[in-house]
């Protein structure tokens, strides 16, 4: 763990979660309970495994040496030591032994654990206890439906150490007749994908509505096949009855740091003008609630915004989808990017020194509560600038195209404000850690708003991490697509600069 982790300031504010929690339904004892508040506690830094693991997968230009099998028959196709997935969880609805309600419990769990040491068996206990609560967010509220929309969303748990794994999870009504509660599918994985996991759960809803057992042997090949690396693709055979064997081809794109992302969702909620506002404040690392009514849109739209800050990471809370259990932790004074249902709208208008965004289709208005200064924190020019590339999305044909022309939106923005650093950080002796000079930094800058923006924003976390690691690096300037895009911007200015002489 780098130093610029360990050195973050605690978040308060789990003490409250505290008496909540205890609302959650019988059937789950004291030390479940605990254990699975100890997963959710862990979100409050739920990007905190850091900026240099999403930067080395992140890179689609970095060489494929350190990261992909190192064999010529499989022509670095797939990245070592990845599995696809964890284990597959179902969680059932049941009644609760009252009668009063339904409470979420897993039904099938693949793989089995078996042969753990009881400590490994009590954590991962309790981890499956919290996953069940995202996976059914809304509390105990439920009744028997006879028609339910399939809806697929994603949440991440981050554990006490830091490591990240994604909760990939489809919900839909279970075969039968009558009226009937859903029930959720989830994946747990350290792999952060979720086009390829919307793809899987296709395939996984298909043979549940032939029959359970035939999610097994589908689950075990995808178990066993090597995840392949950015820009390739693995295949998968799988015999259904009466369709016989089926080639199912998982791909994965070659902007690898963009495949948890569709930026698609983001603009067909917001205005370009709004998904500006929005990253205005988040750079800034300020309090976000998104609001919506589907649990995919706002697991979405906060991917989303959370990777128009590439190649910065948010160091701070992020809970895409909060259970109406722990709704408290919008009271919280630290920074945060939450996705909240709609119907607990009430309980997050009474805070104040937030941006609160509707995201729902019949919305009267999209910022619901804001502080006042959101449209003048970006450079006016630098905003006009990102607006005019964002225009090119209209002629995007594909996901991916659009997710490139997006990204590249806001990562010239950064390039353009704090892209020369590097300068700024002077090394002593080898061996020692470099000393990055702020004030020279900011004071090079010729723009005075440009120059104002950069003082605010060089005091966040996310810079903060990204400074802290070049300091820590002497091997040379980082090779990533960020140090690609700024060398081409100098490049352009040079030869700019020469056109007028």
């Amino acid at each position: 763990m780098s130093e610029a982790v360990t050195r973050r300031r605690k978040e308060p504010g789990l003490r409250n979660l505290r008496s909540r929690w205890s609302a959650i339904p019988s059937g789950e004892d004291e030390g479940g309970r605990q254990g699975a508040l100890k997963r959710i506690s862990a979100m409050w830094s739920s990007f905190r495994k850091g900026k240099r693991d999403r930067v080395q997968e992140a890179d689609p230009t970095d060489p494929p040496c350190p990261e992909v099998a190192d064999t010529s028959s499989r022509q670095h196709r797939y990245v070592s030591g990845q599995y696809f997935f964890e284990y597959l969880v179902v969680v059932s609805l049941n009644k609760t032994k009252d009668g009063s309600g339904y409470e979420p419990q897993i039904t099938y769990q693949f793989p089995k654990r078996d042969g753990m040491a009881k400590f490994q068996k009590e954590e991962e206990e309790k981890t499956l206890k919290a996953i069940t609560l995202f996976c059914f967010p809304e509390g105990i509220s439920w009744a028997p439906l006879t028609e339910y929309h399939s809806e697929t969303f994603s949440f991440v748990l981050t554990e006490i150490d830091g490591s990240r794994r994604n909760g990939y999870c489809r919900r839909l009504l279970p075969g039968g007749k009558g009226a009937r509660p859903p029930e959720a599918y989830c994946i747990i994985s350290s792999l952060a994908c979720f086009g390829l996991f919307s793809k899987i759960f296709d395939e996984v809803e298909k043979r549940r509505q032939k029959s359970m057992a035939m999610i097994y042997p589908f689950m075990q090949k995808l178990r066993e096949a090597p995840f392949p690396a950015p820009g390739n693709t693995v295949e998968i055979k799988s015999f259904i009855p009466e369709s016989g064997t089926e080639i199912i081809r998982l791909t994965r794109p070659l902007d690898s740091w963009l495949e948890h992302v569709n930026f698609a969702k983001l603009f067909s909620c917001l205005t370009d003008k709004e998904v500006l506002l929005v990253f205005a404040v988040a750079v800034l690392e300020r309090r976000i609630v998104f609001i919506a009514d589907e649990l995919g849109t706002l697991s979405q739209v906060i991917h989303a915004v959370a990777a128009l800050l590439y190649p910065f990471t948010w160091q701070h809370t992020l809970i895409s989808i909060v259970p109406e259990i722990l709704i408290d932790v919008v009271m919280a004074p630290t920074p945060y990017l939450l996705g909240v249902q709609k119907h607990l709208l009430d309980q997050v208008t009474d805070q104040s020194d937030l941006l609160v965004v509707d995201l729902s289709e019949d919305k009267k208005q999209t910022f619901i509560v804001s502080i006042g200064d959101e449209s003048s924190i970006l450079p006016p020019k630098l905003q006009a600038e990102i607006l005019e590339e964002l225009s090119k999305r209209q002629t995007a044909s594909t996901v991916e195209e659009l997710n490139r022309v997006v990204s590249e939106a806001f990562l010239q923005f950064f390039v353009k404000t704090v892209g020369h650093y590097e300068p700024y950080v002077k090394y002593g002796r080898a061996g020692q850690q470099g000393v990055f000079e702020k004030r020279s930094f900011y004071k090079a800058i010729e723009s005075k708003t440009t120059r104002h923006f950069v003082k605010k924003f060089i005091q966040t976390q996310m810079f903060d991490l990204f400074i802290q690691e070049v300091e820590q690096n002497q091997s040379g300037p980082h090779q990533g697509i960020f140090h690609k895009k700024i060398l081409e911007y100098q490049e352009k200015k040079k030869r700019d600069k020469t056109k007028k002489h």
